[in-house]
């Protein structure tokens, strides 16, 4: 019988608590834990909740007359719950107004869902959901769609934004990226046969890709360039140049929008386009509103990151519904993608000639390249020819 670490609930062998940080935070966490959660091994609320001090985990289902959450749901104006939902208020919003308590609902999305319904006392609380800001790298246990993350990855994401405070939370990703190369290493070393299933039902492309292929007649790709400035200005990034193009029809737009603050040194150098040309750009206004004229009612964006979309968000833009392309592409290649250009290297996408100038130029092109690669990926009937070899 395997030594269980008793701190962590691992096997001696990958016990990951020296790898545990203690983080301070100035939000205090709860974790509400579903029972099933807890017997998982490669779980991650019991991991976020050793590297908060300021943190407290509760097991259950039913938490009615559980005197802790009934203290917190009397005071809703300073305790918000992490999960996603049409009436959950973005991260950019949250901040402006961070709860001093932040609960946090760990387990499948199933039995999270049902663990909100049979608490009531959760309905009365404001909700924070949020786009992430890189893939999951969550690779040791499936997720049901393109925005999942962990919930160590979701805390550190929330957190981090809330406090402003993003690297100091990172920190807490060391055990869990430890944790995942273990069972990845050990499960490649296992000589024994795969366990077979009873029952299998037909393959289909992973949900991510699926989602590409089905909304490919509504995509509009997006990549916006910002004039950013060193953080310890303390002026906020604002939007500058943005390209959009319609795959489906090969529709495209482009605005160079001229700044409305000091023109940052770099700026130039890294969107790649002269001075004289942002200077001379159009109203942010008339940019945007040519944008929105763009833009139909049933469309989603595509982006590589929400950069994008936070730029728009903070000019007043409506951002509609938008699909996380990076997420997808890790999930075809089951592995870290870094930019869009070396995405669409590695997916085999052929880039065409850039059609708008600068660096935004070539990456919405290479971003056409990825999303035509899912898309093909997303439309197969069988599996890869790699894995059907292997299976």
């Amino acid at each position: 019988m395997r030594s269980l670490c008793l701190r962590c609930l691992r096997p001696q062998t990958t016990c990951y608590c020296a790898r545990v940080p203690q983080v301070d935070s100035r939000t205090r966490v709860v974790f509400l834990q579903h029972p099933r959660e807890r017997r998982v091994a490669i779980g991650t609320a019991r991991m976020a909740h050793l590297s908060l001090p300021n943190s407290e985990l509760y097991v259950g289902v039913d938490f009615t007359g559980h005197t802790r959450l009934a203290q917190l749901a009397a005071h809703p104006e300073r305790v918000a719950v992490l999960f996603p939902g049409e009436e959950a208020i973005p991260l950019e919003e949250a901040r402006e107004q961070p709860p001093e308590t932040l609960i946090v609902v760990d387990g499948t999305w199933p039995l999270a869902r049902k663990l909100v319904k049979t608490n009531p006392l959760l309905a009365g609380l404001p909700r924070i959901g949020f786009v992430p800001r890189r893939p999951s790298n969550y690779r040791i246990r499936a997720e049901p769609a393109e925005h999942c993350v962990s919930t160590i990855e979701a805390v550190v994401e929330v957190l981090g934004a809330l406090e402003g405070r993003q690297e100091h939370f990172d920190a807490m990703l060391g055990a869990f990226d430890f944790m995942v190369d273990t069972q990845l290493d050990r499960q490649s070393a296992r000589t024994e046969p795969p366990r077979k299933r009873l029952y299998k039902s037909a393959w289909q492309p992973p949900l991510e890709l699926r989602t590409i292929a089905e909304s490919f007649p509504h995509l509009v790709l997006l990549y916006a360039e910002a004039n950013a400035h060193p953080s310890e200005q303390s002026l906020p990034s604002e939007l500058v140049h943005l390209v959009a193009l319609r795959p489906a029809t090969g529709e495209r737009f482009e605005a160079v929008l001229a700044p409305r603050q000091p023109l940052a040194r770099s700026t130039s150098l890294h969107v790649e386009l002269p001075e004289e040309t942002l200077l001379a750009g159009e109203a942010v206004e008339t940019g945007l509103a040519r944008f929105q004229s763009f833009l139909r009612p049933e469309d989603k964006l595509a982006v590589w990151t929400t950069f994008a979309l936070d730029l728009l968000r903070r000019d007043g833009f409506p951002v509609p519904e938008a699909v996380n392309v990076r997420l997808a592409c890790a999930r075809a290649l089951k592995q870290k993608t870094g930019g869009v250009e070396q995405g669409a290297e590695l997916l085999g996408g052929r880039s065409a000639e850039p059609w708008a100038p600068g660096r935004a130029g070539r990456r919405i092109v290479a971003l056409e390249a990825v999303v035509r690669a899912l898309d093909e990926r997303g439309r197969a009937t069988q599996p890869p020819l790699r894995q059907r070899m292997a299976s």
